[in-house]
């Protein structure tokens, strides 16, 4: 166990045993990578949608938030990363959508499970989680032609007062910065709430790490930065994004661990993440994968 101001937790080295990928059946509508793990282009400008197109990421996204709620449910203790997995993929795969990070640029699992130190992109393996871990558990669909995104981090059993704390802190930088967002407001002021937040928080945003506009793309613009920056243009009626900083507690950088995805924060604290897929309206905004 890690012991140091951090708090106590079992620190995360190296990847455990992966499983092979869940198969997808014949009738599962395909995005454009799932053969080939190359996703095509996406738009070059941040897209306005159509009223069909936000009926379309309404719907995707909806499931996204059915599957990830349905995780929080069953996590506990004892619970592999890979039970996650195969939970997430047989749930999605059953409701007629496709997992969307599976061979996505080669992903080899159907969701991103990342534990305490983890800040993301961990893939799903044989370690049971402990008591007292942190996961963040990144759910993506693709339903009926559109991509549906949310992140949340869950407390495993008994979690310590410093545990707890990040675990807060995350999900207000979030939910912070959405309450700004409306038609003509820089994406650069997304950042600049959540390093407000953070800091009176006393905990670190890690930059490394985007949100993104989505759609029948699984990625593309605009970037949306959580940190401090000057990211150029305004939010616009019927732009679909995704909001997701990543907090730790301790310094902001991360490596790659030697599996080509598993970011690990360097000097070992833990990391929570929070996202949402949000939609700008001609009033406000709407969240897209909101709790119901």
């Amino acid at each position: 166990f890690f012991r140091k101001d951090f708090g106590n937790y079992a620190k995360i080295s190296h990847m455990g045993e992966v499983s092979e990928p869940y198969p997808i059946p014949d009738y599962i509508d395909l995005p454009s990578y799932a053969i080939t793990g190359l996703p095509t282009p996406g738009p070059t400008e941040p897209e306005i949608k159509t009223e069909e197109q936000i009926e379309g990421m309404r719907d995707a996204c909806k499931l996204a938030r059915t599957i990830l709620t349905m995780v929080g449910e069953n996590i506990k203790v004892g619970m592999t990363t890979d039970d996650i997995d195969f939970l997430v993929h047989t749930s999605v795969v059953e409701r007629g959508a496709y997992p969307s990070p599976l061979n996505y640029q080669g992903f080899p699992k159907s969701v991103c499970t990342s534990v305490n130190n983890v800040a993301c992109h961990g893939i799903p393996d044989d370690r049971p989680l402990d008591d007292g871990d942190l996961i963040s558990v990144d759910v993506t669909v693709y339903y009926k032609g559109f991509h549906g995104d949310c992140c949340e981090t869950f407390l495993v059993g008994n979690v310590d007062s410093a545990g707890v704390h990040l675990f807060n802190a995350a999900r207000k930088c979030r939910d912070e910065a959405i309450k700004i967002c409306k038609s003509g407001v820089y994406f650069s002021d997304i950042g600049n709430m959540i390093m407000s937040v953070a800091r009176g928080e006393n905990v670190t945003v890690v930059p490394a790490f985007i949100g993104h506009g989505i759609g029948s793309y699984f990625h593309g613009p605009p970037d949306i930065y959580h940190n401090l920056n000057h990211y150029p243009g305004k939010m616009k009626p019927g732009m679909t994004f995704t909001i997701e900083p990543i907090v730790a507690q301790g310094g902001e950088e991360a490596i790659i661990l030697e599996d080509g995805w598993t970011a690990v924060m360097l000097d070992d604290g833990r990391a929570a993440q929070f996202e949402h897929t949000i939609l700008i309206t001609d009033d406000g905004h709407e969240i897209l994968t909101d709790y119901f």
